[in-house]
Parts: structure tokens; C-alpha cells; sequence
């Protein structure tokens, strides 16, 4: 056996099948473009077919029917100013702490790669809010969700859609005292692009960075802004449009490739609870667009609905038709669209300056596109920007 996936262009990268492995034998490991993807010491394994029978893309996605939607946001607002939409997931693993459960999310860690570990404190929740626009790194989350759920401890474990199927089809079966809540995401930036980013603006503030944030309110929600702190004291802020980082990702010149035919596109989710932006909220209830950011909650399984009714008290929530509310947001059932620049943005991540990438694969003209198309998108309430938590939309 050489490989998992016929076509690894299709794999996501969830780690499910390193995880799942009896003999050790698989290792994700980081490819020319920064993605991680099995190898398989081909001597020591035993071709059991674990890895290609938990394989999220190649199983079948079970999804319970009648996902329900709403409009929400935290009312504590200093929760909801320090998250990156309307701060519900504090609410939801505040719910979880409370009970003697653990909290799973992507975060920073000492240098700001960004990966998945889990709390069991409040006090630590505010790593995991916010949105980081880069893959998160699962590494051994999976088996400490399991080693929880077996201890009859409850779990919540958020993360990118693919990153639940992988959770689900890792463990087999389901657990009554699991919930997992995804986001609508737009696809998932390269690790290595984030590094080569987070090393060019250290090197222009000449010093290291103590504190980045992706969704900045300084400018309010809808022109939110990415935020470095650097350890001489200096800043550097600056909204969605001229962000080098974020031009590329809007650009789509940065994303792994499976995401430009995403397998976990779907209205029907393997998550308890979907969170989003609500972009489009003016259009639909006025009196919630005060900028300072909005939610859209789905809550797709009975083990959702009910967590709602646990948590609701501590929201302002209306009601709205599912179809209604994912109109603003396309990216829940449709993947982005390949960009021919793509391949030769990745290829050149390592010869040219960041700043000098981007105008070459995103600018002039296309640059103004990307900034006007930005603008229109925010403006209008229509959306293709999507977190993650590996990536967070919170």
C-alpha cells in the first residue's frame, strides 16, 4: 500500500488517518506548498485499511435532517467586541467548563503557529476566540477527545468542517456527551504562507511579535482589521482590503488545493452547531446591524437544539429561514473558485518578499478588484470571507 486517497489533491489534511493507524506507520507531513499530508512507511504497514475506511472524504457523511437558523449575539459586549462576529462560542463553552467539561479550538501557540488544544479553565478561553486565517494543526486532539468521552467527560471540539469529519469518522460511533460546532469556511490558508507573512512583518517592525489578532473591531465589524503587536512596542493594523495576508486569501492564491472542491460543502452538517458571520444582517434584521458583529447560528442536530435552550438567556437571537440566511453566505454549500495565479503565488513563497508576492499575483488592477470586491461584498452583506478557527469564525 502507498497511498490513502487516489487523488491526494482531495485529501483535507484532518489527520484521522495518522491518528487511527495501529502500527505507527503514518506521518503528515508538509509538502513544497506548506500542506500536510499522510506518508506511509510502506514497511511497516500492514494494509489493514483503517486509514482509507475512516478517510472523511472517501465515508459517508451522516448528517441528522431540519437544521434551524438565527441571528445572535452575546449580550456580555465585551465578549462580543473581543470575538471576531457575535461571540457565541464563549457562550456555548462556557456551558461546557461549567459542567466539568473540556473545551477543544485552534489557537496560537509560543510562536504563533496556529494549532488545536483544548481547556478546562474559563479563564482560557480567550485564546480560542477570534478567527486565525491559516490551517490548524490537529496533532493528537483526537485521541484526547477520545480519552475525555471515556471518561464521561463532556467535550466540545470546534473546528473546520472537514476537521469534525475527520473527529467523527476517528472515533466510530457516537458519543451522547460530545457536541461539535464548525464554521462556514471559505477554504484554509498554508501554514507556511502564515510563516513567511509573520516573519515579514517582524522583519519590517524589527522585532518579534507578543500579540496578533485577525479580526480587529477598531474600524467595527464589517471593516475589521488585522492587528500585530510587536515586542519594541510598535503596531501595525490594518483593515481586510489592505492587509497583505488577506488580500492573498481572498485572492484564493493561497488555499489547499482540496478546498477548491471541498467534500464538506453542504447545508446538512456532521456538526451539532454551525457558527458564521451574519453578513447580509441589515437586509434582514435592521435593528441587530450595529457593527459590532452578528452571528448566524445553525443548529443542526437535536443535540444542538438542545444546547441552544441551555444557552439562549445570554443572547439577543431572532429567528430566520435557513435559506434566507445563507444567501449572505454562499460559502456554506459552494467551494472558492480556483485561481489561476495560484500555483505560481505558492511557488515563489520562498523568492520574493511577501509584499512583492502579492502585487505580483494579486495586484495592480486585480489588487483594486480584490479591494472593490471586498467593499461591495461587506457592504451589500454578501460574503466570501469565512474563518477559521484552525481558522475561527467566532
Amino acid at each position: 500500500m502507498s497511498k490513502i486517497l487516489d487523488d491526494l489533491k482531495a485529501c483535507s489534511g484532518c489527520y484521522a488517518c495518522q491518528t487511527i493507524c495501529p502500527r505507527y506507520c503514518i506521518t503528515m507531513q508538509s509538502d513544497e506548498e506548506g500542506f500536510w499530508y499522510p506518508k506511509i512507511n510502506s514497511e511497516r504497514c500492514i494494509d489493514c485499511g483503517l486509514c482509507r475506511k475512516i478517510c472523511p472524504v472517501l465515508r459517508d457523511k451522516k448528517a441528522e435532517a431540519s437544521p434551524i437558523a438565527y441571528a445572535a449575539y452575546n449580550k456580555r459586549e465585551e465578549i462580543r467586541m473581543a470575538s471576531s462576529s457575535g461571540g457565541l462560542f464563549s457562550l456555548l463553552a462556557e456551558y461546557v467548563i461549567q459542567r466539568d467539561g473540556v473545551v477543544f479550538g485552534a489557537c496560537f501557540d509560543e510562536r504563533f503557529h496556529v494549532v488545536h488544544q483544548y481547556t478546562e479553565r474559563k479563564e482560557e478561553l480567550e485564546k480560542f476566540r477570534g478567527s486565525k486565517y491559516v490551517q490548524s494543526k490537529i496533532g493528537e486532539s483526537y485521541q484526547k477527545v477520545k480519552e475525555f468521552l471515556m471518561d464521561g467527560r463532556m467535550v466540545l471540539f470546534t473546528g473546520t468542517p472537514c476537521q469534525i469529519g475527520g473527529l467523527k469518522a476517528y472515533l466510530q460511533k457516537e458519543y451522547e456527551n460530545l457536541i461539535c460546532q464548525d464554521m462556514i469556511c471559505h477554504g484554509v490558508p498554508s501554514p507556511k504562507v502564515w510563516d513567511r507573512y509573520l516573519k515579514y512583518r517582524e522583519t519590517i517592525a524589527g522585532s518579534a511579535a507578543q500579540k496578533i489578532t485577525f479580526r480587529g473591531k477598531k474600524n467595527g465589524w464589517k471593516r475589521f482589521s488585522v492587528s500585530f503587536l510587536f515586542k519594541n512596542d510598535s503596531e501595525y493594523d490594518e483593515t481586510l482590503d489592505r492587509d497583505f495576508m488577506m488580500t492573498a486569501f481572498l485572492k484564493n492564491v493561497c488555499l489547499r488545493p482540496s478546498c477548491y472542491n471541498c467534500s464538506f460543502k453542504n447545508i446538512r452538517r456532521e456538526s451539532d452547531i454551525t457558527l458564521a458571520d451574519f453578513w447580509g444582517i441589515q437586509n434582514i434584521f435592521l435593528g441587530m446591524d450595529d457593527d459590532k458583529g452578528t452571528s448566524l447560528l445553525i443548529l443542526n442536530s437535536l443535540k444542538g437544539k438542545a444546547l441552544f435552550e441551555k444557552v439562549k438567556n445570554g443572547m439577543e437571537y431572532r429567528s430566520v429561514a435557513l435559506q434566507e440566511a445563507i444567501k449572505y453566505n454562499p460559502a456554506m454549500t459552494q467551494s472558492v473558485l480556483w485561481n489561476s495565479k495560484r500555483n505560481g503565488f505558492l511557488k515563489n513563497i520562498d523568492k520574493i518578499s511577501f509584499d512583492k508576492l502579492v502585487k505580483r499575483y494579486c495586484s495592480g488592477s486585480l489588487l483594486s478588484k480584490c479591494r472593490k470586491k471586498a467593499y461591495a461584498i461587506l457592504s451589500k452583506g454578501k460574503s466570501c470571507i469565512c474563518v477559521l478557527i484552525g481558522g475561527k469564525r467566532r
